[in-house]
């Protein structure tokens, strides 16, 4: 009998969360919420990306030049949010977590706040910069942090709650957005951009409870007791089996992020022609159109977010049952279909309502998995590193992909009815390196955390 078979067998009938005490509760919280405002601080830049550059390129602008400075924004954005992630990674696991966590969450929300201040391109990229490096830096220290807390057959549960705040996170900056288009419709203010940005700085005091309150894993403590080198890319990669680990997570994680960077969150750009034709048909213009754009985008975020939502918690339970190598093939494979079908079909305001859920429950079915699945990978004393490293690095790769959707969309199909439709069906063939990669991944489901 294999010791994941045994461990299956030997799990206790009740609930999960009957094991978790008062104060893994609020290390749970603590994660919880920083992970939340940091894809908060994300999803408020999708959302004011398009309007905020049209704005600061003035009104001679095309759309072509709106379309590449905003895949040039995106691109610094993810250059920054990589950086950030090997940086703090490091940091994670030689500073501590807690104190790591308070850094980060002070770095995106600040530079989320100043963005507001953008009275060109180039500051508006600076501050996009700044502020990926707080964002790269928080998701390794709380999946780090929250995995050497909670108890073991609790941890995948705890972790998907990580990950699904995350959802709730976009989810808060949609409606955010909804509320601010609509005041921009009513006239009541005007360039509603800058206020998601302001939106984005009111959790900076997270930080002070994280400074305050949280204490740092008796397993990370006990790791830097032993005079363990900590967070160390040579040690990473000198021993075979952490240098696997990290190739196999870097390709896991890479096509996710270009699935969801590159394609997923470039759905409101495909959205948007179709909604300004259709309320322009309606007789609006200037603010009123532009507002009832901002609010629809809005919604479509919603309800792609509210989709994700479930996405990760139905990896959370699916991967209890199938292990996770199994699951993260059908997310793979869902991913891929539902993302081509929905950059291929979408056309009407109606197609949002069960479109834009599906394709979201799919692809961040996926980010369900990388909260769980990278941190049994590493050992303590290189979690933080080793977990950011998957998930992070690969934005340097995906940073690229607005470029190549914009490359496939104006030059490869350029002749097209449609051109965007065709780039996003084609960049969906991504998913297929996750794919390629799941061979060569151990399976972690049922063992206890590596040391």
């Amino acid at each position: 009998m294999s010791k994941t078979e045994s461990s299956a067998k030997a799990e206790p009938k009740y609930a999960w969360y009957r094991e978790l005490t008062g104060y893994h509760w609020f290390v749970l919280s603590v994660a919880s919420m920083g992970w939340m405002f940091d894809t908060m601080a994300q999803q408020l830049f999708n959302l004011a990306r398009r309007p905020a550059i049209a704005e600061l390129l003035g009104k001679g602008a095309t759309p072509g030049e709106i379309g590449k400075q905003a895949a040039w924004a995106t691109a610094i954005f993810m250059i920054g949010w990589a950086i950030g992630g090997v940086f703090f990674g490091v940091l994670g696991d030689r500073l501590g977590r807690s104190k790591t966590m308070m850094i980060t969450i002070l770095s995106y929300t600040i530079f989320t706040g100043l963005s507001l201040l953008s009275t060109s391109i180039w500051d508006f990229n600076v501050y996009r910069f700044l502020c990926g490096l707080g964002v790269g830096g928080q998701f390794g220290i709380g999946v780090a942090l929250v995995a050497e807390t909670i108890p073991s057959r609790a941890r995948p549960y705890a972790l998907g709650m990580v990950q699904a705040s995350s959802a709730i996170g976009n989810m808060m900056a949609a409606v955010t957005g909804i509320i601010l288009g609509q005041m921009e419709v009513s006239g009541s203010i005007t360039g509603a951009w800058r206020y998601l940005f302001l939106a984005g700085a009111i959790p900076a005091p997270l930080a002070i409870v994280v400074f305050l309150k949280l204490k740092e894993p008796e397993s990370w403590l006990k790791a830097r007791s032993e005079k363990k080198k900590m967070g160390s890319y040579g040690e990473l990669f000198a021993d075979p089996r952490w240098r696997r680990n990290s190739i196999v997570g870097f390709l896991l994680g890479f096509a996710g992020i270009v699935g969801l960077w590159g394609i997923g969150f470039f759905s409101y750009d495909l959205f948007r022609p179709v909604l300004e034709k259709t309320f322009r048909a309606e007789g609006l213009t200037g603010a009123a159109l532009a507002g009832k754009v901002t609010t629809w985008i809005g919604v479509t975020s919603l309800l792609q977010n509210l989709g994700a939502f479930f996405g990760v918690y139905a990896f959370t339970y699916l991967t209890n049952y199938t292990g996770r190598v199994k699951a993260f093939a059908l997310s793979f494979v869902a991913a891929m279909g539902m993302t081509a079908y929905t950059f291929w079909n979408l056309r009407q305001i109606s197609d949002i309502f069960w479109m834009i859920p599906l394709m979201g429950f799919a692809q961040l079915s996926l980010f369900g998995g990388y909260a769980i699945y990278f941190a049994e990978l590493f050992p303590t004393r290189l979690r933080s590193t080793g977990t950011s490293f998957c998930y992070n690095v690969g934005r340097f790769a995906a940073a690229a992909g607005p470029f190549t959707l914009g490359y496939l969309t104006s030059d490869v199909f350029g002749g097209q009815a449609e051109p965007m439709r065709w780039a996003g069906v084609s960049m969906c063939l991504v998913f297929l390196v996750g794919l390629v990669a799941l061979p060569f991944a151990p399976e972690t489901k049922g063992l206890p955390l590596p040391e």
